[in-house]
């Protein structure tokens, strides 16, 4: 099987309100995407999150989550993104989601990516990935990628988290920090 290309559609705060209402053929035309269903249902809760970001840094509209399209046929399979903009360390961390529908056909790999290559875009020097030691494919697709486990954190909604690390740059992964 071969993986599959995807590409990260810009959605932005108007749809992020438009999805937090609850509209999704608005927030579909608005997009100019044929956005899922789950996006209101059970992706619903993402859109306030990312849209106080943006209302506490303008700058982190270009980097939060953005959907998944599956480039052959042009359905929205997830969303995906960073969860601001770079720190002072200069890492960005990401996240994805991919739809039920959708799940174990290379989306998440494909996404990850293009993550990383978008993170080396943007002059990050490490780009981070914290998974639930439950989220088994996750798991597999960051050490797939070359992340190295650097430690783990209690997250206040998610629990134990596992955090995984490298650096953007090709074929490259980062040792486990001291």
């Amino acid at each position: 099987m071969t993986t599959p290309r995807v590409r990260l559609a810009f959605l932005g705060d108007e749809v992020y309100a438009l999805l937090q209402r609850g509209d999704l053929a608005s927030a579909s035309r608005r997009s100019q995407l044929e956005l899922p269903q789950a996006f209101v249902t059970s992706e619903s809760w993402l859109w306030p999150i990312f849209r106080a970001k943006i209302a506490a840094d303008p700058a982190a509209e270009s980097v939060v989550v953005r959907a998944i399209v599956d480039i052959e046929t042009n359905v929205v399979v997830g969303h995906a993104g960073f969860h601001a903009p770079p720190d002072a360390r200069g890492m960005l961390e990401v996240g994805y989601t991919v739809l039920e529908a959708h799940r174990r056909r290379g989306f998440a790999t494909s996404t990850v990516s293009l993550l990383l290559q978008e993170a080396a875009e943007r002059g990050a020097s490490v780009v981070r990935a914290s998974i639930s030691p439950e989220n088994i494919a996750s798991l597999a697709v960051v050490r797939g990628l070359g992340f190295v486990h650097v430690g783990q954190q209690i997250d206040d909604e998610d629990g134990l988290e596992l955090i995984y690390e490298r650096s953007p740059e090709p074929e490259s992964t980062l040792p486990p920090s001291p």
